[in-house]
């Protein structure tokens, strides 16, 4: 049987070292500190999953498991998609930008992948697609690339990050919770923390 003492460390040891709670999104200056880094290096894997996540704004257990279907249209990259997300089993529409659309082409081509492969197919024998792990360790490469701590920052980084530039600008909270696919607007409230956000905000507007 276990004592208070035991107890107390069972209870305070499973997060140590660690941060919890939401991560934050990326700016927009590093969003392209990052995409001109992946330009440079000619990472052309890389500049397609990271403009692909940016624009999907898609869990990483759909981001991993695209298929060249999913973002074709004919021979070339389609404006706009729609997936069956897997953990709502409900359907999202994103949008591919112009720069995306060139990226995803880019890779596809490069790799001489067909309608039916993944987008991004595994580097390992024993997968068919990159991993929800994997593509962790690629985003936090990505911010450990332009000086950023890696423990504030993960893969729903860059799934908030167009929502809430979206909703910075334009104050529409039924726009962002569709393209993010929730089903609650509680939902999307507590996802970009907003309450807190424009509670600062005014705050930081108020003299006193």
């Amino acid at each position: 049987m276990l004592n208070f003492p035991q107890i107390l460390k069972a209870s305070i040891t499973w997060n140590k070292g660690k941060l919890i709670g939401q991560k934050p999104p990326l700016k927009l200056r590093e969003i392209w500190a990052i995409r001109i880094r992946l330009q440079l290096k000619n990472e052309i894997r890389e500049l397609a999953i990271f403009n692909i996540a940016i624009d999907s704004k898609l869990r990483s257990c759909d981001l991993v498991k695209l298929k060249v279907r999913d973002v074709c249209h004919g021979n070339g990259i389609a404006p706009r998609a729609m997936i069956l997300q897997k953990k709502t089993q409900q359907p999202v529409k994103f949008e591919i930008t112009e720069q995306t659309r060139d990226a995803v082409k880019n890779w596809v081509s490069h790799k001489q992948l067909s309608s039916e492969d993944y987008l991004f197919p595994s580097r390992l024998n024993n997968s068919n697609h990159i991993s929800t792990r994997q593509y962790a360790r690629i985003v936090h490469k990505w911010v450990e690339m332009i000086g950023l701590d890696t423990s504030l920052y993960g893969t729903h980084s860059l799934r908030r990050t167009k929502a809430t530039l979206i909703y910075r600008r334009t104050k529409n909270l039924r726009a962002v919770q569709l393209l993010l696919g929730h089903t609650k607007l509680e939902s999307t409230v507590r996802y970009l923390g907003i309450e807190v956000d424009d509670a600062l905000e005014m705050a930081e507007q108020t003299e006193v």
